[in-house]
């Protein structure tokens, strides 16, 4: 296996590791009294605000990116942070493993948003989003329980919404690092979460709330945000995302411990094919360095030409 596709399973399951705890410290905040809105503007904001410090401090190569990638960022940023709002906005009316669960949908939507930019997946990789999407199957279905259809309904628009934000990052990772379009695509949220909360919520948490899970979930925002990208840069978006489910098996994991939400027979059938989809990526090839075709929804996103004794682009 070559060090680039290494490199980037470990940033993916690095970043999945990170945000397996995300369903769980958002649970946390919401049950001692923060609002949804409340608990996306401060996590996205702070994120946002601490990454910015740090680049800005010690790593100001990271400040510059071509200004497409930068409408790219933006625009993704604005689509995850708009998936953001249903995420936790679903998340107050499902349990955390169940939310988790449904979110996990999302590399069946990232699959569909590649091919819709001439970038259809591999055999294997088909092989693996169906046997990962029977696997949430069976770990969503819960008998005699009955299902906030209100919820599902936000959780899958989350994970539409997540999945398309994947590829068209993926286009900028091409020629920009993994921790500046981390940085862009975090301000771009921050642009639409934290308004929504001034319009739609302002509300403010209790006096007495504990702040360790928005603490959590900041900084599990930080790192799992660079590591993503880092991932997509590496291995590609449909790759990464399937490594992603590996955030499942995570939130499961803490949701037991912390919430004392427990899952059936069948549910940890479905973990185990999970689990199964996620050790055959040793078998995928790697991503390659540029896209394949030069068309597609997302085709507009590159830098413009530059004279053939530049340097090429980031690793």
């Amino acid at each position: 296996m070559a060090n680039k596709q290494k490199a980037g399973i470990i940033a993916a399951i690095t970043s999945a590791i990170f945000l397996g705890t995300t369903p769980v410290f958002g649970k946390l905040a919401i049950l001692h009294g923060f609002s949804p809105f409340t608990v996306v503007a401060l996590r996205t904001g702070f994120a946002a605000a601490i990454l910015l410090l740090f680049i800005t401090i010690f790593y100001r190569r990271y400040l510059y990116i071509f200004p497409v990638g930068l409408i790219g960022c933006g625009l993704a940023g604005m689509i995850n942070g708009l998936g953001s709002l249903f995420y936790y906005l679903a998340l107050e009316r499902l349990n955390a493993n169940m939310g988790q669960l449904l979110y996990s949908l999302y590399p069946f939507f990232v699959a569909m948003w590649l091919i819709l930019d001439h970038q259809p997946p591999s055999r294997l990789t088909i092989f693996r989003i169906s046997l990962a999407t029977l696997a949430v199957l069976f770990l969503t279905n819960v008998p005699d329980k009955p299902m906030d259809l209100g919820g599902v309904a936000m959780m899958i628009c989350a994970a539409l919404l997540y999945a398309m934000h994947l590829p068209i990052n993926q286009r900028v990772l091409y020629e920009a690092p993994a921790p500046t379009v981390a940085l862009y695509t975090l301000l771009s949220m921050s642009a639409v979460v934290v308004p929504a909360y001034l319009i739609f919520d302002r509300s403010l948490p209790p006096s007495d709330a504990p702040w360790f899970p928005i603490l959590g979930l900041t900084f599990v925002t930080v790192f799992s945000r660079v590591a993503l990208f880092l991932g997509v840069k590496k291995i590609g978006g449909m790759q990464t995302a399937l490594l992603g489910l590996a955030e499942l098996l995570v939130a499961i994991l803490f949701s037991h411990l912390l919430l004392g939400e427990k899952l059936i027979f069948t549910q940890w059938l479905g973990a185990a094919g999970l689990a199964v989809s996620l050790v055959l990526v040793m078998y995928e090839k790697p991503a390659p360095m540029a896209p394949a075709v030069k068309t597609g929804w997302l085709s507009w996103i590159r830098p413009p030409a530059l004279p053939k004794d530049t340097f090429g682009p980031y690793e």
